[in-house]
């Protein structure tokens, strides 16, 4: 088979560390995208505006969907996605906070290599 008979997955990681500037937008901005979503059960809308007004990372979660990320490639269907937020504790100055320090642990992990550091 050729490559354009199969279908080939990729799995690709993003992760983002976002400055908030302006919560009251954000949590604006997520309870709009809410009342506009006409398919949500009411039970279900009431749990979402509850923890969208509660919590700055669930608000920034309503509005980030990663369809939008994938949805304009050319070639590429979005098979599967989860993502989530949470607020953190954040020095861009600390070498705590590599890029790639997720990949270089799994990377670790996947050669038997267990480093204490």
């Amino acid at each position: 088979m050729s490559t354009t008979e199969t279908s080939q997955f990729v799995r690709l990681r993003v992760e983002l560390v976002v400055e908030v500037e302006n919560v009251e937008a954000i949590t604006g901005a997520a309870l709009g995208r809410i009342a506009a979503d006409a398919d949500m059960p009411a039970d279900e809308r009431v749990h979402a505006e509850s923890a969208v007004a509660e919590d700055t990372a669930e608000a920034l979660a309503y509005l980030i969907d990663p369809f939008d990320l994938v949805g304009e490639v050319p070639g590429v269907e979005l098979a599967q996605a989860s993502w989530s937020s949470e607020g953190i504790d954040y020095d861009p100055d600390s070498p705590e906070w590599g890029l790639d320090e997720d990949d270089d642990r799994e990377d670790e992990e996947e050669d038997g290599e267990d480093r204490v550091g």
